[in-house]
Parts: structure tokens; C-alpha cells; sequence
């Protein structure tokens, strides 16, 4: 399907992790997908007094040999530092090529949509919660030295890496029923796509031949299909066959239905 989508809630900040690009992933693993992917903030709560936030990408000054020695200490404050850390906002939208180092952190919820593999390599060997991590889970087999080749050592300063990573929305239509945006897009990567819908009474959509994988954010209402209707809720998710050309959605509530919409690559 050459797709994955899911939703997660942190409860405490994951571990620094890197995900293999295509052309890593293919060398290494044999695998025509790497693990680029994106992140749709839906909300966050405190935890232990911190707001919800993530790290992202290497601060100016870090190089694979500061990185590794800091692996190698299991400096883990130091990694953190090394990192940029952003706060979340709910409707907030970030882009994690593969090779860019991050962390969720805790009390952060999402949705994330990802090349469909679970190549995970980690540098941290105890979690925030104390659970030791196998080195075989940390390089996947590959050994150390080939872990530090899957990351990108590109740096940058804090706007540079927002500007960079947390992609602007592009309102694509807007009409009497309702708008559609783009959030990730090709002009961003050619992995995935994801749009929002807001229908505040009607609206229709085309699938252009693809699928779509459909979660209904806010708001409940229905979906008309040749004439079928079918009634959806704040918290459905569901699958949209490629086969199905022509939706029209229709908002039954107070106030406007909200929807994320996620497509496979081209």
C-alpha cells in the first residue's frame, strides 16, 4: 500500500531515534521504502508539569564525531541538547525526512503518516523510563558504525530547522460547504500526501484514482457514495478504495466537521 498511518500518544518522551532514507534503506535493508514521515499534532496535556514537544534536527555546531562521542558516553542529556526543542500547538505539521535525528516527547498527540517499514535506529540504550534497549535493537544488525552513516549531519539554527521541517498549510479551495488544505504535498516529498477537510454543511470530493485514509478529527455527519450513506463520528477512521471516484461529505452537527485526509505516493 506503500503507506502507513497511525495515531499515537506519548506518555513519555520516546527515545532519539533516525529512520534510513530510501537510498540507506535500499543499500542496507534490501528495502525499496525508507521511514520519511510526518507528524499532524491533534493536542498534548502536561506531564509531570512539561508541556508537550518534540526534538528536531541537529543544532549548528554538532558533527558525526561530537554525535557519536556523545553515543558512546551515553551523554544523554548532552544528545538532548544537541537537538532543537519545539514546542506543539494542536493543527501544528512536521516533516521528518529519513536522517533527520528526533524525539516525540511526552504528552504529545498525533497523527503520524510514514513509508510503510519499521526501521527504527536509536542512540539512547536505557529509555526515560528505564528499560535497556538490546544493541541489536538500537543499529538493527548493522552494527554502531553503520548507525551513524543513516544519520544527516546537516545543521542548522532554530528558525532555519522550523522553517525547514514544519511545512506551511496551503489552502487549495474554499467554497459555500466547506475548504480543503494541503499539509504535506509533493512539493514537500514524494512519499505521502495529507490533506484537511473542514465542511461546515456539504461537500464533494474526488479520489483521482487513488485511496485515502480518512480520520475524522472534530464534528460528525455522513459520507455519500452512489447514493449510499454511510454515518461517521469524531475518532472513525476508515479506508477510501481507489475504486470509489466521487464522495460527498455532509456535516450533522453544531459546529464544522473536521477531517484528515491521507494519500499513498504518486
Amino acid at each position: 500500500m506503500a503507506v502507513l498511518v497511525k495515531v499515537l500518544d506519548s506518555a513519555e518522551r520516546l527515545a532519539i531515534q533516525v529512520h534510513p532514507n530510501k537510498e540507506f534503506a535500499l543499500n542496507e535493508f534490501g528495502s525499496s521504502f525508507g521511514k520519511t514521515e510526518a507528524w499532524y499534532i491533534l493536542g498534548g496535556r502536561q506531564i509531570n508539569g512539561v508541556e508537550p514537544y518534540v526534538l528536531l534536527g541537529f543544532k549548528e555546531g554538532v558533527t558525526k564525531e561530537h554525535w557519536k562521542a556523545l553515543f558512546y558516553k551515553q551523554d544523554v542529556d548532552g544528545m538532548i541538547n544537541s537537538l532543537h526543542r519545539i514546542a506543539v500547538k494542536p493543527g501544528g505539521v512536521f516533516l521528518i525526512n529519513g536522517g533527520v535525528p528526533h524525539a516525540i516527547g511526552s504528552g504529545c498527540f498525533l497523527i503520524e503518516i510514514q513509508e510503510p517499514t519499521d526501521y527504527t535506529l536509536r542512540v539512547e540504550k536505557t529509555t526515560p523510563s528505564g528499560y535497556r534497549v538490546a544493541d541489536s535493537t538500537c543499529h538493527l544488525g548493522l552494527g554502531f558504525d553503520k548507525l551513524f552513516d543513516c544519520f544527516n549531519y546537516e545543521t542548522a539554527n532554530y528558525k532555519e530547522t522550523v522553517s525547514r521541517w514544519k511545512p506551511e498549510p496551503e489552502l487549495i479551495r474554499e467554497e459555500q460547504g466547506g475548504r480543503e488544505t494541503v499539509l504535506i504535498g509533493r512539493k514537500n516529498t514524494d512519499c505521502f500526501r495529507m490533506h484537511s477537510l473542514e465542511v461546515n454543511n456539504k461537500i464533494a470530493c474526488s479520489n483521482n484514482g487513488v485511496f485515502c485514509i480518512a480520520v475524522i478529527l472534530e464534528g460528525k455527519g455522513s459520507i455519500v457514495v452512489d447514493g449510499y450513506q454511510m454515518k461517521v463520528k469524531q475518532g472513525d477512521e476508515f479506508f477510501i478504495p481507489a475504486s470509489i471516484e466521487d464522495i460527498t461529505w455532509h456535516n450533522e452537527g453544531q459546529g464544522d466537521m473536521k477531517i484528515i485526509l491521507c494519500y499513498p505516493p504518486d
